[in-house]
């Protein structure tokens, strides 16, 4: 198992390139660049938290994050790259694609949710897609996060264990411990026919959640052209003097009730008391 990346390393790491992101996020609206990133990977194996850490400072006028339901009854009569194709970015714009048309080579082949030709099919046709894509000028980058099976199983039994992360397990994510060979023959068969030259496959080892994060977003940076944006000066205004403006009564406004103050008093008597 890989060492874990200590904790004060991590954070101060990974607040620096977080700030470069936000750089890179300006140089996207003014230069019109469009982003589009894939995070794919087995169940557990840290892609959301990275996305999550991706997008934390970013504005989500400007990058969004795409995870898109199950695919409606109407979707699955459409062309299968359709219900993508309105997500793609415009310029000036960064998409997150969490999980993305590979379901179709992962879950939907292993599962047993696609037919045998329409797997084919889209293995034959996810690079011409994505040629189009990158001929157009959309910088397509693809991320695979890899995570052992000891620690993914030790991910899903911390999500079981945990009331607040518990809608993160779902019934086909256990499925995958069963599964296990299943997904890494559809992962080595998508490798072998997606992996091109103009959107190749890049693959994290994410045993260790730390250095995964700050391996794919410097990762990510280093694949974009991006240059120091000069920012608008702003200048805060002095306040203008009062005007003969009056708020109405408080008691006409339907205010929040002050929460907060029966937690610090009720903290306060737990104090007294100990």
């Amino acid at each position: 198992m890989t060492k874990r990346m200590p904790k004060k390393l991590y954070e101060r790491e990974l607040k620096d390139l977080q700030a470069k992101l936000v750089d890179m996020q300006a140089w996207v609206q003014e230069s019109g660049a469009r982003i589009v990133v894939i995070f794919e990977g087995r169940d557990a194996a840290g892609k959301g938290s990275t996305i999550k850490r991706v997008s934390e400072y970013l504005n989500p006028r400007v990058t969004r994050i795409v995870a898109l339901p199950t695919p409606s009854v109407r979707d699955k009569t459409r062309w299968y790259f359709q219900r993508y194709v309105p997500h793609l970015p415009a310029a000036g714009e960064i998409v997150l694609m969490d999980r993305s048309w590979y379901n179709r080579a992962g879950v939907e082949r292993v599962m047993g949710y696609c037919t045998n030709e329409e797997y084919h099919r889209f293995l034959h046709q996810a690079p011409i897609f994505e040629r189009m894509l990158v001929e157009d000028g959309i910088i397509l980058l693809k991320y695979w996060f890899s995570v052992s099976d000891v620690v993914q199983e030790e991910r899903f039994r911390s999500r079981l264990e945990d009331p607040m992360r518990r809608w993160k397990l779902s019934p086909n994510d256990v499925v995958s411990i069963t599964k296990w060979e299943d997904y890494s023959r559809a992962k080595d068969a998508m490798f072998a026919n997606t992996d091109i030259s103009e959107a190749p496959w890049y693959e994290i080892e994410s045993d260790d959640k730390r250095r995964s994060r700050v391996n794919m977003i410097a990762h990510l940076l280093s694949k974009i052209p991006y240059q120091p944006v000069e920012r608008e000066e702003i200048v805060i205004p002095p306040r203008p003097p009062a005007g003969g403006y009056e708020r109405p009564p408080r008691e006409w406004a339907n205010l929040v009730p002050d929460h907060a103050a029966e937690v610090i008093e009720r903290a306060a008597a737990a104090s007294a008391d100990d």
